[in-house]
């Protein structure tokens, strides 16, 4: 299923306007475009798509009309996290039962602050209960804690834990690539890290870039698997600022401005996350080297 999904893109959540509802044809005609340009695989309702502002019936609702849209073209992992044991082993009780779903992305507990041996009860006991496998999102500039390289290895080994998506040094990404099974996926959440997250034997990027630059990506990535290292070296030095550009506001209040302005109408962000501002929107253009909404 994710033999060959070396890009998967967080997807945003498109709202109306006012960002009171989702909107499900902006979100589809989204869907589309990334699997034209690239794209192998979703992560929906991360933290680029703004879940802790969608209610539970808002998740189920989106995952299952998601899952639909996508129609098993790729695999699809929907966010299932949160800071509180039972409850995420409650929601991934019920998105079990979503049909086009995967694997269910579970974050480290955040503002908790749990030790490694509470995370390790934490993600253990979602395991346990869990209908789908299970990819651990380890993300401490969010969380406030960091999974050590030798707490994902060790939870890599227990059943129904398959995957992670690491968001910390390239050296931690290498440890956890050498020392867990073949089967066992392991994704950079960092767009940076792209082009060596995959060269490094990983299986991948988990992107919200893609979103903008696919195309290149895509390219890039291909490269790569085609033995031609000093050209997808040269895409990914040219994508590195853009992709730091798509990061300068909140996320993804910036990425959503390009899409906006690209004619994807995705709406607004919710509160605390505010869209870009005029001088904000000019700035973001500046760094992306264009002052064309095509960016």
């Amino acid at each position: 299923m994710f033999e060959n999904a070396d890009l998967l893109t967080a997807i945003i959540t498109p709202f109306t306007a006012d960002g009171s509802a989702i909107n499900y044809a902006a979100l589809e005609k989204l869907t589309n475009h990334l699997l034209a340009t690239g794209t192998k695989g979703f992560v929906i309702g991360g933290t680029t798509g703004e879940t802790p502002t969608l209610s539970e019936a808002e998740k189920l609702e989106l995952y299952t009309r998601f899952g639909k849209m996508v129609g098993g073209r790729v695999p699809v992992i929907a966010g299932a996290g949160s800071n509180n044991t039972q409850e995420t082993v409650d929601f991934v009780q019920k998105l079990g039962q979503v049909p086009g779903i995967d694997m269910a992305l579970v974050v480290v507990p955040y503002y908790n602050k749990p030790n490694q041996r509470g995370m390790r009860a934490h993600f253990q006991t979602v395991a346990d209960a869990s209908p789908l496998p299970v990819m651990i999102y380890n993300i401490p500039g969010r969380t406030g804690v960091l999974m050590t390289k030798e707490t994902v290895v060790d939870l890599a080994q227990y059943p129904n834990i398959g995957g992670v998506k690491q968001c910390n040094t390239m050296a931690d990404f290498e440890y956890i690539v050498e020392h867990t099974p073949a089967d066992f996926l392991v994704y950079s959440g960092e767009d940076a890290q792209a082009l060596f997250a995959t060269a490094v034997g990983g299986n991948g990027v988990i992107s919200v870039a893609s979103h903008v630059y696919g195309d290149q990506i895509r390219e890039m990535l291909d490269d790569l698997a085609a033995g031609n290292v000093q050209a997808a070296g040269a895409l990914q030095r040219q994508l590195t600022p853009k992709m730091a550009a798509l990061f300068m506001y909140p996320s993804p209040s910036p990425v959503k401005a390009v899409l906006n302005d690209q004619g994807y109408e995705v709406g607004t962000c919710r509160l605390p996350i505010l869209p870009l501002n005029a001088e904000e929107k000019a700035a973001l253009y500046a760094a992306l080297g264009t002052k064309e909404a095509q960016a």
